[in-house]
């Protein structure tokens, strides 16, 4: 009665859920705190009669409660807006990420606690909750605001440094212990599983949804929005990454599509179904007395949670040019943490390598600065003009001084053109090499799989395999050179002033040829790097070399053509605005 059990277990959550969801709206109290108060009432943990007894039916329903919330984070994630940030969301990001990784380290040190409960404590107080920080804004109407946007802007780097955060300690967990190589490697391989994947779902899902959209059928159009989110999810487990990585990354990559706001309406109950699922779920793991034992730590940590948090977001985003009163604000507004929290903290009791207590604590410095968020968020104008008014007259004009300055070396004119066509060539050469990269990662996966195992093949499976990667990768590869000889001749005229005389056109001209030339230097040690278990003799890897050589000079023109429809596709995809919401369609018809 395996099922009946299941079906007992979810309508209690459900009915629990509803009924906290009244009351706590009721009470004007953040709706998650109540899911986490209801799991914990109904939890195995709670006496005098647990409604939920099944580990497993609580594992399986946070489970899927982390693929809805991180696919729904995904599809508000935008790479245009990832664009329009600037580097004040990008500074605050890493300078909180880096110093709350510190203190939470530095804090599970203090009190005795294993290096690995110290690493993932440290993690989990590095990001900021999305959805709570939305909720507050919204209730107090601060969403338009300056400092609301950069919050915002903060949040989206946030998420993916914590998605490279999560890969990181999947492979450190796994491990044992922290090896830089391994660590480089881990980033490397996730930074061109990323790149590949936004890339080849770009160019393909969002063609694939406007397809199914024409069908003017919504049953159609969540049931394969769902099927390519689970199916995304398996392919990425399969790859060796966690499932929240994947949710994350198929919703943005929906992001890019012109359903968006059809999508977000059609999975909006679904999600808000799951993500309360996954909350009750953080509840039902959440022992009381684990609270009463651990109080100090727990008091402790969210200290430092406002006070780190404060400091790091507010310096970075002060650091990047932004005024004393909005950096304030800024720190106040990001001084919680919340669902990527407890997806760490669940990761570490998956990989069996963190204590029970660790959960427990995550959750209730989570519900405190949750409540506290607010308040927080509407005493930063108060503390900022009181910490103003006792700061000496000097100090105030130094800060002023330093972000006027900072203002003043923003570039203009033809410098501001010349420096984003170099940004442009340097992200676009950057693009097209992980895209090789992983053309020859997925063939080796492929081969070490051993699917390719049973084909008779009179020549080695290796050197075939590598044999064919080169070819596929011939019109990024083509297109590289291409950008860097371009990348090449403008250093050279941007370097190099002056047009009379010898010299300067010498000194061009070496430029102009050094930088293809490194290039082409880059690119082959990128193929030996990431070819793995595909490498062939020295032999065979020149054949081929000088085969795609002659397939370049002859197909030159075909290749460039091809990569550049690919790119202009691309182009479309990403600046495409979504449509607006129909309400005249329906269901069936």
């Amino acid at each position: 009665m395996h099922g009946a059990d299941f079906l007992r277990d979810l309508a209690v959550i459900m009915l629990i859920a509803g009924a906290t969801t009244v009351l706590f709206s009721r009470l004007r109290q953040p709706v998650v705190l109540g899911y986490i108060l209801a799991g914990l009432i109904i939890g195995p943990h709670t006496p005098p009669y647990p409604l939920i007894t099944n580990s497993h039916t609580i594992e399986t329903l946070a489970e899927m409660g982390v693929v809805f919330l991180m696919f729904s984070l995904g599809l508000e994630f935008s790479l245009k807006k990832l664009r329009e940030v600037g580097s004040t969301a990008l500074v605050a990001a890493l300078m909180e990420i880096v110093v709350m990784i510190w203190v939470g380290f530095e804090i599970g040190r203090f009190f005795g606690w294993r290096t690995m409960d110290s690493l993932f404590l440290g993690a989990m107080l590095a990001v900021s909750s999305t959805t709570i920080i939305v909720k507050a804004l919204s209730e107090l109407n601060l969403k338009r605001e300056r400092f609301a946007q950069l919050v915002f802007g903060i949040l989206i780097v946030e998420d993916i440094l914590a998605i490279g955060l999560i890969a990181l300690l999947s492979g450190i967990a796994v491990n044992g212990d922290i090896n830089m190589a391994t660590v480089g490697a881990t980033l490397g391989k996730l930074g061109i599983f990323l790149v590949v994947s936004l890339t080849v779902g770009i160019l393909v899902v969002p063609r694939l949804l406007a397809y199914v959209a024409r069908f003017d059928n919504d049953e159609m159009l969540l049931v394969t929005v769902l099927g390519l989110c689970f199916g995304f999810c398996l392919m990425v487990i399969e790859l060796g990454y966690s499932v929240a990585l994947g949710a994350f990354v198929i919703g943005a990559i929906m992001a890019e599509s012109r359903q968006l706001h059809l999508i977000e309406r059609l999975i909006a109950p679904v999600r808000d179904m799951f993500s309360a699922i996954f909350f009750v779920a953080v509840g039902l793991m959440l022992d009381p007395r684990v609270l009463v034992d651990y109080w100090l730590p727990i008091t402790v940590i969210t200290v430092a949670v406002v006070l780190g948090k404060l400091v790091s977001c507010g310096t970075g985003a002060f650091l990047a040019g932004q005024s004393g009163r909005t950096s304030m604000r800024v720190g106040m507004g990001l001084a919680q943490i919340g669902e990527f929290s407890f997806i760490i903290a669940a990761l570490g009791v998956s990989l069996k390598v963190t204590s029970d207590f660790l959960y427990p604590i995550a959750v209730a410095v989570s519900a405190l600065t949750t409540l506290l968020t607010p308040y927080l968020i509407q005493s930063a104008d108060p503390l900022s003009r009181r910490i103003g008014s006792t700061l000496p007259g000097w100090l105030t004009a130094v800060f002023g001084l330093y972000t006027r300055w900072l203002g003043s070396l923003q570039l203009s004119g033809d410098n501001a053109l010349a420096a984003a066509i170099v940004q442009r060539c340097l992200l676009q050469i950057l693009v097209n090499l992980c895209l090789v990269a992983g053309v020859f990662l997925g063939l080796a996966a492929l081969f070490e799989s051993g699917v390719l195992a049973f084909l008779p093949s009179p020549l080695d499976h290796k050197n075939v395999l590598w044999g064919a990667a080169m070819l596929l990768s011939l019109p990024f590869l083509v297109a590289c050179y291409r950008k860097q000889k371009a990348l090449g001749q403008m250093l050279a005229e941007m370097t190099v002033r002056g047009s009379a005389g010898r010299y300067p056109a010498a000194a061009r001209q070496i430029i102009a040829e050094l930088v293809p030339l490194l290039g082409i230097g880059i690119m082959l040690l990128v193929i030996s790097a990431v070819s793995g278990s595909l490498l062939p003799p020295l032999e065979t890897r020149l054949v081929v070399l000088g085969v795609a050589v002659v397939a370049v000079l002859l197909l030159s023109r075909q290749l460039i053509r091809l990569h550049s429809r690919l790119q202009i596709a691309l182009q479309e995809t990403l600046e495409t605005p979504p449509d607006p919401l129909k309400p005249e369609r329906h269901g069936h018809h």
